[in-house]
């Protein structure tokens, strides 16, 4: 693709400039020396805008073929409909139900909800220009609207925030780095999932970044009758990095990349296509209607995270430790094992170690982590030491029990979007269940279905 582009903004330079074509040299027929190379390709780079048009249209359809972004297109592409149930995000949520007692509900249009503040525009400009290198993002009643809901509609929500960020944003920013990615995405975590490890949505979305089950998996992430490493911190957060800097490749701008993580490239494609350009805000009105307000979301809780003291808000008290150390095990091991011999809190283990979804770290099946605040650090070594590995063992982690966990397996919950010529027996037989579960698990009295209706298959 690259080749293809630079190959035509050579033919329309020389045809512009009224030049002999050689061919054999863009084609490379003769074998250019290095330094020639770098001079011509820095050229092209330079002109590329005389081809504006051409690339935004091949960019628009393009997914690269070796990234995980692209694999997860393909394998989604026949199965997944991006619907308001797919694309949810907690921000949603908090917005919908009270089911997050810690949150203030607000219950609103964001695009018309006309929010007044007694801070000028002149200085909520000012402060978000200071905050907002990495992506332009003008200065209007939308982004107002979400920039004044965390700084004086929620103040609650962003206390809670500032409390939990003080132990998890040092973690997404050390992996953002790691990638060359702007460190201001890390407030991605915030509108996805309050920063909340286990946060589950409607659809079937799990762990901080609300990775779908397909999408987990296509980056690298274990999910099994054991674990599920969307709840491990660290390593969905190098997920959601990757799917990002794979985003930006594809669309080459900030806001679509971040928009794309709420409903899918597909969708930002196709609104690029629908509204013939590739400015977030003309396309705003062709993304799905919980997308929109996902990028101003992410500056309203940046904006507010950033001058919570000029709004009398004050981080809460989470009771997060200030470090953490990491062990490598290599052997099965329980949390009760851990609990009894270490003296760790049950509550302690689960919190900093979510993705064990048993209470069983599998070392035996390859090295795994255990987190543990600093606190218990020396206890839990000379646990190790001593009995913690065979304390109990013969019952909490027994063949029978193991086997038992084993066949239990994980349950994922795929959305699928009727089509012209389906039929439940199809649908059932293409995804290996029966037509009465599907009946069941979506209310249906009868086999009748009408296109574009969404069914939910629940596999093992």
């Amino acid at each position: 693709m690259k080749r293809l582009l630079c190959i035509l903004t050579a033919i329309v330079l020389c045809l512009q400039a009224d030049a002999a074509i050689d061919f054999n040299r863009i084609f490379h027929i003769n074998q250019p020396h290095k330094k020639d190379l770098a001079v011509e390709n820095e050229r092209l780079r330079v002109s590329l805008d005389s081809l504006s048009r051409i690339v935004d249209s091949l960019r628009a359809e393009r997914i690269p073929q070796s990234s995980e972004l692209g694999e997860v297109m393909r394998e989604m592409e026949d199965t997944v409909e991006y619907s308001p149930e797919v694309t949810d995000s907690l921000l949603d949520i908090w917005m919908q139900s009270r089911r997050y007692s810690a949150y203030e509900r607000v219950d609103c249009d964001m695009d018309s909800a006309g929010f007044s503040s007694n801070v000028p525009d002149s200085v909520m400009m000012s402060r978000l220009k200071a905050i907002n290198p990495f992506f332009t993002l003008p200065f209007n009643s939308t982004v107002k609207n979400y920039m004044i809901l965390y700084s004086e509609k929620m103040p609650q929500t962003t206390a809670r925030l500032l409390g939990l960020s003080e132990y998890y944003m040092p973690i997404l920013e050390q992996t953002f780095a790691k990638y060359n990615l702007p460190l201001e995405l890390k407030y991605l975590a915030v509108i996805e999932s309050a920063l909340n490890p286990t946060a589950r949505s409607r659809a079937g979305a799990m762990g901080m970044w609300q990775f779908m089950y397909t999408t987990a998996r296509s980056y690298g992430l274990k999910i099994n009758s054991f674990m599920d490493e969307r709840l491990d911190v660290e390593k969905s957060a190098d997920a959601a990095a990757r799917y990002l800097r794979d985003a930006y490749t594809v669309f080459g701008d900030w806001n679509l990349a971040i928009s794309s993580y709420n409903c899918g490239a597909g969708n930002v494609s196709k609104a690029i296509r629908r509204s013939g350009s590739r400015n977030f805000w003309d396309l705003y009105d062709f993304l799905p209607r919980e997308t929109r307000g996902y990028v101003p979301a992410m500056v309203g809780a940046m904006y507010a995270m950033t001058y919570y003291r000029e709004y009398g808000i004050e981080p809460d008290d989470v009771g997060m430790p200030a470090a953490v150390d990491t062990f490598h095990i290599d052997r099965n091991l329980h949390f009760r094992q851990i609990n009894e011999t270490a003296g760790v809190p049950m509550e302690i283990i689960k919190e900093f170690n979510p993705q064990y979804t048993h209470d069983i770290i599998p070392g035996s099946e390859g090295t795994c982590v255990l987190r543990l605040p600093y606190k218990w650090t020396s206890s839990f070594l000379d646990a190790e030491a001593d009995s913690l590995y065979t304390h109990l063992a013969d019952s909490l982690l027994s063949p029978k029990v193991l086997k038992a966990i084993k066949e239990s397996g994980t349950e994922t919950r795929i959305a699928y979007k009727v089509k012209s010529g389906d039929s439940l027996g199809r649908i059932a037989a293409r995804y290996h269940v029966t037509v009465k579960q599907l009946m069941r698990w979506n209310n249906l009295k009868s086999t009748n279905i009408r296109i574009g209706k969404v069914l939910y298959i629940y596999r093992r």
